[in-house]
């Protein structure tokens, strides 16, 4: 039996990188999934016919995570049209990296809204109708949120952010059997790593102990693994996928 199996998932910024992963994996674990998308509205929509070949059914959504309306409005379509929401995954973000000298207001504000206010958004509208049956949210924060980096001071914010916001919900909705954690991925192969150039590939690997970026595909193991029974008594942590870089 697949890991999902009846159940329901919404994942935002599923629409390539790790939300393509995670659309992918938790389609091929069994779960029914629902999946946001900004701008790649023919690559999202052909995913989601490709995917459910596989004999689940999987929805492109076009929604803004960052605006509290198209939240509200995107978790009661897709309750109308799954009928529930067992895992959430607040995957959707965006990078504004600058050195904190040169970081403009507005670059500050663009990426705390996007990252941080996007997982307030679509937490405060599934709680209540998670209530009915438990569930499962997974935030994705980054390492960068532990360990802070040098040109990301408003990323590592926002990420940091999400850790504390995890650790907060789950002490809150924990009596109501919902479980909330943080995935917190390291250097990972994705097309923003693909354009930087050799020397700077190799800086990054010779922090990382396993000398390799981590895969799109491992970090979604571990959210399956969150949004699965497997994990029915594990809440308010934050795990890393970084290949050892941070321990």
């Amino acid at each position: 039996m697949k890991l999902l199996s009846g159940k329901t998932a919404l994942i935002t910024g599923g629409s390539r990188g790790i939300g393509a992963a995670l659309v992918r994996r938790f389609a091929e674990q069994g779960a029914d999934v629902a999946f946001t998308y900004r701008s790649s509205a023919e690559q999202a929509l052909a995913m989601a016919e490709t995917l459910s070949q596989l004999g689940t059914r999987v929805k492109a959504y076009p929604s803004d995570a960052s605006s509290f309306q198209e939240a509200e409005a995107l978790i009661a379509s897709v309750l109308q049209d799954f009928g529930k929401i067992d895992a959430l995954i607040n995957n959707a973000g965006i990078t504004q990296d600058t050195l904190m000298l040169r970081m403009s207001e507005e670059q500050w504000d663009k990426v705390i809204h996007t990252n941080l206010k996007s997982v307030f958004n679509l937490t405060k509208h599934v709680l209540r109708p998670m209530m009915r049956s438990g569930g499962s949210i997974i935030n994705l924060s980054s390492i960068v949120g532990i360990t802070g980096n040098a040109g990301q001071a408003n990323y590592a914010a926002s990420k940091a952010g999400i850790i504390g916001f995890t650790k907060s919900i789950a002490k809150e909705m924990g009596s109501r059997n919902i479980r909330c954690n943080a995935v917190a991925p390291g250097f990972i192969a994705t097309d923003m790593t693909d354009q930087l150039n050799e020397q700077t590939r190799d800086a990054y690997l010779a922090n990382i102990p396993m000398k390799r970026f981590g895969k799109a595909e491992e970090v979604a193991d571990l959210c399956v693994f969150l949004a699965s029974d497997l994990s029915s008594y594990v809440s308010g942590q934050t795990i890393s996928v970084c290949g050892a870089l941070h321990t």
